[in-house]
């Protein structure tokens, strides 16, 4: 079972990055997915959840209206669009699976399994 995120990288304020989460091993498409992230020592935050159909989707307040999240069950991969980036989004990026069938009200509980992860920096 693995999850590998992908996709970060260095840019400027006000652009955007995409970043994706592929699966191996197993299907993604019977679970709920999510995307955390961990700034240099801050706590872990998480960023945005989907339910395994797609239809259903939750923010965090901090990215509500800059990020989407959305999957691609064919493709086994979920993907999370980050526009309008700021500085205070750099952070280690990680994708996650749920072990319960919704996104949990607080994103970062009920997580059971994720991956290395990707680093995005935002500066200028």
């Amino acid at each position: 079972v693995q999850l590998q995120a992908s996709g970060g990288g260095l840019v400027q304020p006000g652009g955007s990055l995409r970043l994706s989460c592929a699966a191996s091993g197993f299907t993604l498409d019977n679970y709920v997915i999510g995307w955390f992230r961990q700034a240099p020592g801050k706590e872990r935050e998480g960023v945005s959840c989907i339910s395994s159909s797609g239809g259903s989707t939750r923010y965090a307040v901090s990215v509500k209206g800059r990020f989407t999240i959305s999957r691609d069950n064919t493709k086994n991969t979920v993907y999370l669009q980050m526009n309008s980036l700021k500085p205070e989004d750099t952070a280690v990026y990680y994708c996650a699976k749920y072990r319960v069938a919704y996104c949990p009200g607080t994103m970062t509980y009920d997580m059971d399994y994720w991956g290395k992860g990707t680093e995005v920096t935002v500066s200028s």
